[in-house]
């Protein structure tokens, strides 16, 4: 497959991001191989590309002869572990997740099928109540249920390891890197680890163990196939963590759009799959109040990750300080 005159370039609001898009020799390479894995599953390509540039990737939509587009994704470095890690979910939670056509863990590339529609999409052109996001977190949840007992091989694909009892630690890295912050913002953070310490050692008491968190779970990371049915992607910024770090990004958003008297449903939704066990509701809304402010963390962590070399005045500096600041917020639901 050669890239031709109706090869289309999207770059947003990142004009002049430096991407391996501009290097000749790696769209050669990609693009021979998306050949090459097209053609071990029958396929080829039919038609102009679609190029999404972005500071932390490529995304380049694939027109298959006689079925949907295939998408080509190609991870920055600290993202490799993305195409192995949507591998693996494939196989041990098919339900929820797609199955990649090829990967090349090496070079970061994925080569997925269409997953349907965005369920972004399905907003946008449909009347969708807050129903629909409490069925996509109980079945979210679900998954991460499932994946409790793989937490340790998850890490060996090389996703990030911030464990709820380690989390202390990834604050002090990242208050260490940061040069965003002002002194008074980095002096009442700083003056929060002993509360921080405490929160971490409270929420690993609390019965839950470490699983898979997106970490960025919203409305244009997830498919809706099927009305009731939800798929999970992109997993660049996931982490090991506490599984319930994963809520806050996606009740935020349901938030955002039906109001804040939505957030016991969407609570309610999220933690049902994770009753039994001896675990109290209680108990179960205090963990999720400690992971709602304690998610924060993955969040910034994943912006340095990302822009590892920003400055100050980067994108990822930016983002991760804004991130760590909420630290300094309350949850916005009581706990227990």
């Amino acid at each position: 497959m050669r890239e031709d005159t109706t090869t289309t370039v999207d770059r947003g609001q990142h004009q002049d991001a430096v991407t391996p898009w501009e290097q000749e020799a790696w769209r050669a390479a990609a693009l021979g191989w998306v050949t090459e894995g097209l053609a071990a599953h029958g396929l080829r390509a039919a038609g102009g590309l679609q190029v999404r540039l972005r500071p932390w990737s490529v995304l380049i939509r694939v027109p298959v002869a006689g079925r949907p587009a295939v998408w080509f994704k190609a991870s920055p470095p600290a993202g490799a572990f993305e195409g192995p890690l949507t591998a693996a979910l494939a196989r041990w939670v098919p339900a929820h997740v797609l199955r990649p056509l090829a990967v090349d863990a090496g070079r970061g590339w994925s080569l997925l099928p269409d997953g349907g529609d965005l369920f972004r999409t399905v907003l946008a052109r449909e009347a969708v109540g807050p129903r629909a996001w409490e069925d996509l977190l109980g079945q979210y949840a679900s998954m991460q249920h499932a994946l409790v007992p793989h937490a340790h091989a998850l890490e060996r694909l090389g996703v990030p390891a911030a464990r709820t009892p380690g989390l202390p630690e990834v604050f002090d890295d990242l208050l260490a890197g940061d040069r965003v912050l002002g002194p008074e913002e980095r002096a009442r953070l700083e003056g929060l680890r002993p509360r921080l310490v405490d929160w971490c050692a409270e929420l690993a008491s609390l019965g839950v163990a470490d699983s898979l968190d997106h970490a960025d779970l919203h409305d244009g990371q997830v498919f809706r196939p099927a009305p009731g049915r939800y798929t999970f992607f992109d997993w660049g910024d996931a982490a090991v963590s506490h599984p319930f770090c994963s809520l806050r990004v996606t009740a935020e958003r349901a938030c955002d759009r039906y109001g804040p008297q939505v957030l016991p449903r969407l609570l309610d939704a999220y933690l049902e799959p994770w009753t039994g066990h001896g675990r109290t509701a209680a108990g179960l809304r205090r963990a999720a109040a400690l992971a709602w402010r304690l998610s924060v963390l993955s969040r910034a962590a994943a912006w340095g990750r990302m822009f590892p070399g920003a400055s100050g005045a980067g994108p990822g500096a930016a983002q991760s300080a804004r991130w760590l600041l909420e630290l300094l917020a309350e949850p916005p639901f009581r706990a227990g």
